[in-house]
């Protein structure tokens, strides 16, 4: 397939999409799981903390294995193995065995985020590779935000099973299409050894490094500031705003409408505006987004729109600044992509395994300790990307 075909972006974005949609789908049914399984919710709680545990750890990796055995063996055996491990969530008899099919699903439901990032710098440079981050990253917001609504759906179709078993079809689909229409982008000549004494030096480089770590941690930050409330869904429709689990598209939707929005918005601007001004622009729109929602959360009571309206503009704002972000840490380490996107994911997912697993239980309380949160998150992504801006030379060239 030529790096041009219409299908790159579609198979990578689907790619991106693993991640979210195995953390995302099974959401609402964490009730019907724990009666059916006889767990408490907490430990169906576990579940999620199964997942990201294993999915962090092996974020690290997926990128030095693409860049010494080639990105497209990385993709298709880690697809696969994502269906065989939604197969054993999906036949699950005890808690025990669905905590060790999520286990499964996170050690190879990163892959398809690092290592695509990773062939999109082996394509592209500029603003062709913003454009195509930007159409990536639309679907990669999108998952996050259709999954609930999906997930409810094949819920009240089938039971809580039949998510496991989308997933594992979703698994090996993907396969199938990486090994159908994505090509290798990373000649034989240009991979690494997995020597241990090399990799740790290409590990301590990376994370050494002030520039990549603010950048990255921008990346992360801006995100949970979404993910806070993607995570805390169950309760901030159901409990807060009184809605069912058939009815989570009521926040979901206009969240995919902000990052579609966004998204496009970055891709068109490509080439026109320094990534510098794209970020900042994106930021400013974040910022007014959280600044609404805690004054709609202080001086309204929960409902429609009105609870919801703030997140679209921040998904909006964040799907705009994201690519370009994305692209500046990527561009530290030309030589060491895949390595490099594995330590952007291990970042970011260190950071969302946090929220999940201690902040969300803590913030979901109110839509108030909510909308804190997501201010909060968004001033420690300004931050890294303000003190990243003077290392540089400015926020606006």
């Amino acid at each position: 397939m030529p790096a041009s075909s219409p299908w790159l972006a579609f198979v990578l974005a689907a790619l991106a999409a693993i991640g979210p949609f195995s953390i995302d789908t099974y959401l609402p049914a964490f009730g019907a799981m724990g009666e059916a399984l006889s767990a408490a919710p907490l430990q169906i709680q576990q579940t999620l903390t199964a997942y990201m545990a294993t999915f962090a750890f092996m974020v690290l990796w997926h990128g030095a294995l693409a860049d010494h055995f080639g990105r497209r063996r990385v993709l298709i055996v880690g697809t696969a193995l994502f269906a065989l491990a939604s197969l054993v969530c999906a036949l699950a008899p005890s808690i025990e065995w669905l905590w060790a099919g999520r286990a499964l699903q996170g050690m190879v439901g990163g892959a398809g985020m690092v290592v695509g990032r990773a062939v999109i710098r082996d394509l592209y440079e500029g603003e062709h590779a913003q454009r195509l981050m930007s159409r990536v990253m639309l679907i990669f917001g999108i998952a996050p935000a259709i999954a609930p609504m999906i997930g409810g759906l094949l819920l009240a179709l089938g039971g809580w099973r039949t998510i496991f078993f989308f997933l594992a079809f979703f698994g090996a689909w993907l396969s199938f299409l990486t090994w159908r229409f994505l090509p290798e982008t990373l000649a034989h000549e240009h991979r690494h050894p997995l020597h241990p004494v090399l990799l740790a030096r290409a590990y301590r480089r990376v994370l050494g490094s002030a520039a990549f770590v603010l950048l990255a941690g921008a990346v992360a930050f801006n995100f949970n500031g979404f993910f806070l409330y993607v995570l805390s869904a169950p309760t901030f429709l159901m409990k807060h705003l009184g809605l069912s689990a058939q009815e989570f598209g009521w926040m979901f939707v206009p969240s995919v409408l902000g990052m579609t929005a966004g998204s496009a918005l970055s891709g068109r601007v490509a080439g026109r505006w320094q990534s510098r001004r794209t970020i900042v622009v994106g930021f400013a729109l974040m910022a007014g987004a959280a600044l609404a929602n805690v004054l709609v959360a202080s001086l309204m009571p929960p409902g429609l729109p009105q609870s919801v309206l703030p997140i679209m503009l921040y998904t909006f704002g964040m799907a705009l600044s994201m690519p370009s972000l994305t692209l500046l840490a990527l561009d530290l380490f030309p030589t060491h992509r895949g390595l490099a996107s594995s330590c952007q994911s291990f970042l970011q997912v260190g950071i969302n395994s946090l929220t999940a697993g201690v902040l969300a239980p803590v913030l979901w309380y109110s839509p108030l300790t909510l909308a804190a949160g997501m201010a909060g998150f968004l001033t420690l992504g300004g931050i890294g990307f303000v003190a990243w801006c003077r290392r540089a030379g400015g926020c606006v060239h």
